[in-house]
């Protein structure tokens, strides 16, 4: 059993209102107290937050944390208010007055937590305004997102290893609930450091994991009315495409009535993405119906299914949005409504996914033209590197600054670093390929879940190489399936 001094239990329960850590908190807090680079990798619904907040009651100074989740800092900050924990957001959902008093606050070191994105991360006037003040803790959420193994790779991410730097290094707590051993590595060499890595395992017995296979739409259609028709809720429907979900919505919506079903995807206006959440935090709407755009730290521990109305690309997002489901410990299903075509579709997105070698030196020839004069903005590039699709924009600059080629300079303009651009090219977009080939390992893997007959939580535990040995779990489909067998045998 970890033991921690008593001013730590006594400010958990003074400050936060409880009596005892959830597994592997404690381990995470005395590590961070002890000023450790720390890594913890830790399922949905471990309660990630307090590991950074309670340390940051009892050390002087501010913590700053680093999320993608723009839709929640605003809920992280008033909570923090609640406790009495001066905390401000900086991120592109703010007027830009609002964003002038954040910055001021922080600038006069009156916030003991900033909340910002990776990409306000990178912009070197922001890096002048935290570095006014002390560092005692940079937090990393959604860590995986700095691997380029990892299933949500996004390039700015890259570029907190130079934030790092600017700061003076202090230390650092990455969380994640995903990572397997590859990836672990991966965030280290990123970063340049070394972790004290907690990993409290991924396995959750109340989640019971099924897989139906249909061989065409109308057959698996009819198979999710079946699963949502049985099963508790709310939850929610994930859907690889906004068409499939504009589509399903309509049709569950009819079926099941459209006050109690929502949608929710990367095309629809903010506010009406906005609404929709709300809406099912609140118990509102029985169904949600989604891509991958929604649910990532999403506070609801009442979600009492989670189904994938086709294949994710990985099992590591697999996991992490299936496990979104029965954070509260009691049961909940995670199905998977599988064709085999599904393949076909990932690996559609997997071939848009990275920029090509005439992609990267489109770009490098923008840059380095005459009229490019003392750099050009991202508004500037898509006009002189039309053919770079603007999804791509940013993942070429970014591989083109880590690599040194390119450098950005006040106002959010890029220059080259230097004349001798020739044959860098070709190492980014190798880089790129062999991305694309891990994403295609992983795929199979993914594939080879779905078809299996193993117990389903074995598959899981040995791809994440957690401690954990399960030969039969007992209630996934696989052992449900097996032990009805013996038993009519």
């Amino acid at each position: 059993m970890v033991q921690l001094p008593p001013r730590v239990t006594e400010t958990l329960k003074r400050v936060f209102g409880l009596d005892e850590f959830r597994p592997g908190q404690a381990d995470v807090v005395r590590s961070v107290l002890a000023r450790r680079n720390t890594l913890a990798i830790m399922p949905t619904g471990a309660g990630k937050s307090l590991c950074y907040q309670l340390p940051a009651v009892l050390i002087p100074g501010t913590t700053v944390v680093v999320s993608p989740l723009i839709s929640l800092m605003k809920d992280q900050v008033e909570k923090l208010d609640e406790l009495g924990l001066a905390a401000r957001e900086v991120n592109s959902a703010l007027t830009a007055s609002e964003t002038t008093e954040a910055v001021r606050d922080i600038a006069g070191e009156r916030s003991e937590f900033v909340l910002t994105t990776p990409e306000r991360l990178a912009r070197p006037d922001f890096i002048r305004t935290l570095a006014r003040n002390t560092i005692d803790l940079l937090v990393i959420d959604e860590a995986h997102c700095i691997s380029q193994w990892g299933h949500d790779f996004r390039p700015a991410y890259l570029q907190i290893r130079a934030a790092l730097d600017a700061l003076g290094r202090p230390p650092v707590l990455a969380l994640t609930a995903t990572a397997t051993a590859e990836v672990v590595r991966d965030i280290g060499e990123q970063l340049g450091m070394e972790f004290h890595v907690v990993n409290t395992g991924v396995y959750r017995p109340n989640l019971y994991y099924e897989v139906h296979m249909s061989d065409g739409d109308d057959v698996r259609a009819l198979e999710l009315t079946r699963v949502l028709e049985s099963s508790e809720r709310p939850g929610i429907v994930y859907t690889p495409t906004v068409r499939q979900a504009d589509a399903l919505h309509a049709d569950l919506a009819a079926r099941f009535g459209d006050g109690r079903v929502g949608k929710y995807h990367g095309r629809m206006r903010t506010v009406d993405r906005h609404n929709c959440q709300d809406r099912f935090m609140r118990g509102d709407l029985d169904i949600i119906v989604a891509t991958n755009a929604f649910g990532m730290g999403i506070d609801k521990t009442d979600i009492r299914f989670v189904v994938h109305y086709g294949m994710p690309g990985s099992l590591e997002a697999y996991y992490q949005e299936s496990g979104r489901a029965g954070r509260d410990g009691k049961p909940a299903r995670c199905v998977l409504l599988y064709q085999r075509r599904d393949k076909q579709v990932q690996a559609f997105f997997m071939g848009g996914r990275y920029p090509s070698e005439e992609m990267v030196k489109s770009v490098v020839r923008a840059l380095g033209a005459p009229e490019a004069g003392d750099g050009l903005s991202i508004a500037g590039l898509r006009t002189s590197a039309s053919d770079v699709p603007q999804s791509k924009l940013r993942v070429v600059l970014s591989a083109l600054k880590e690599s040194g080629v390119v450098r950005e300079r006040r106002g959010a303009r890029f220059q080259l670093a230097r004349a001798d651009t020739a044959g860098h090219a070709e190492p980014i977009a190798a880089a790129y390929r062999e991305r694309a080939e891990a994403d295609r390992a992983r795929l199979d893997r993914m594939i080879m879940y779905a078809q299996t007959a193993m117990c389903r939580w074995k598959v899981l535990l040995q791809y994440f190489g957690a401690a954990e040995e399960i030969e039969r779990c007992g209630h996934c489909d696989n052992c449900v399936r097996d032990a009805a067998r013996a038993r009519a045998s």
